[in-house]
């Protein structure tokens, strides 16, 4: 650290511009020292936007600049595992993006190192710190809904519902880590089990309904090898059940909605918006929380930008005061959401319900 600042490296110009970057800088504590990119032109234009003094085009140089404190991988997953293993190695602090790895195996190498290097380390589940969801923890654990019996979750968008509303990029290859399961079911799986406890078993369905895309600058089709659809049971360790329903190519977007049902109580939530009912309970009360990261500057106005503001500052934080995060999903999170993804695929794949273990996936 300098001057008691965290100095951060960032890989990645994409996301992390419009989220990471202006998130750190909202940052007490903290100071971006580097950005890197494979194309070195778009960490320049970053490093200009946001006065960012160090420019790499190559992770592993970025590891040899001794004065950084925490590196975060903001990159398509298929390159997590291997900058992160370097961080590690490295001795560095690691936030990474979700989805952590592009298998449970990676997952659990990833998870194994950061342990045995005694370093900070977080997957971006920015949702975790949204003060409404928090809010939605803290009713859960003090018995709002009593035992939970049934949690119904539905994302619904029509973002992808063509060849041509979303263009052919890394985020349709399966090789490279996209599709609908990493980028939004990670989020959905970490908030059930972050609310919940852990999903001991999943049933489900994995499809591509969109099966060309058009590239970015023509008309030219290229095949589609990830997932635009996905639907799946899931049985909690504590005996409730679950269900999940997650589309981008629906006709008309309907957001995403989450409900659960206890023996005493039910909570929905729909974006920042928390309702409750206990029983006896006719009408369902206003249990929001308003977000302070909305008065920010530079900040966008949506609900993953504000949440990550928190999450970033929890870390640096953390680090400062050299302790272990106490919130947020760490890399054992990260990796039992990378199993229960998998688990998810091999039952579309077997057509029966999957174990989420590590020694079922293997």
């Amino acid at each position: 650290m300098k001057d008691g600042k965290v100095l951060v490296g960032v890989i990645g110009s994409g996301f992390a511009r419009t989220s990471h970057l202006p998130g750190f800088r909202a940052c007490a504590g903290a100071e971006v020292l580097a950005i890197c990119s494979g194309t070195r032109s778009n960490a320049e234009a970053a490093a200009q936007q946001y006065c960012i003094p160090h420019v790499v085009s190559d992770y592993e140089e970025m590891m040899l600049i001794e004065e950084l404190d925490l590196i975060d991988v903001v990159t398509p997953p298929y390159l997590h595992h291997p900058m992160v293993m370097a961080a590690l190695e490295a001795g560095k602090h690691v936030l990474c993006e979700k989805p952590m790895a592009m298998n449970s195996r990676e997952a659990e190498a990833m998870y194994e190192k950061a342990e045995d290097a005694g370093v900070v380390h977080l997957i971006d589940h920015e949702l975790r710190f949204n003060p409404t969801r928090k809010r939605m923890k803290d009713l859960i654990d003090d018995g709002y809904i009593g035992r939970l019996r049934n949690v119904a979750l539905a994302t619904i968008s029509n973002s992808g519902r063509d060849a041509y509303s979303r263009r052919w990029s890394w985020w349709y290859q399966q090789e490279k880590g996209g599709g609908m399961m990493g980028a939004n079911g990670s989020h959905q799986i970490d908030q059930l089990r972050w609310w919940f406890g852990d999903i001991d078993s999943v049933c489900g369905r994995v499809l591509t309904f969109v099966k060309d895309r058009a590239m970015p600058a023509s008309c030219e089709m290229r095949p589609v090898t990830t997932d635009d659809f996905n639907s799946f049971l899931m049985r909690f360790t504590n005996g409730a059940e679950g269900m999940v329903f997650l589309t981008s190519v629906a006709c008309h977007t309907r957001g995403s909605r989450i409900e659960a049902f206890g023996d005493e109580g039910s909570l929905i939530l729909e974006g920042d918006k928390l309702r409750g009912a206990q029983k006896g309970q006719d009408e369902f009360e206003d249990l929001s929380v308003p977000d302070p990261a909305e008065s920010l500057d530079g900040i966008l106005p949506n609900i993953w930008s504000r949440s990550f503001v928190h999450l970033a500052q929890h870390m640096i934080d953390a680090i400062r005061l050299g302790k272990k995060v106490d919130e947020g999903a760490t890399f054992y999170d990260g990796m039992r959401c990378q199993q229960v993804m998998d688990a998810v695929r091999a039952s579309c794949e077997q057509g029966r319900w999957a174990a989420t273990d590590a020694a079922s996936l293997t």
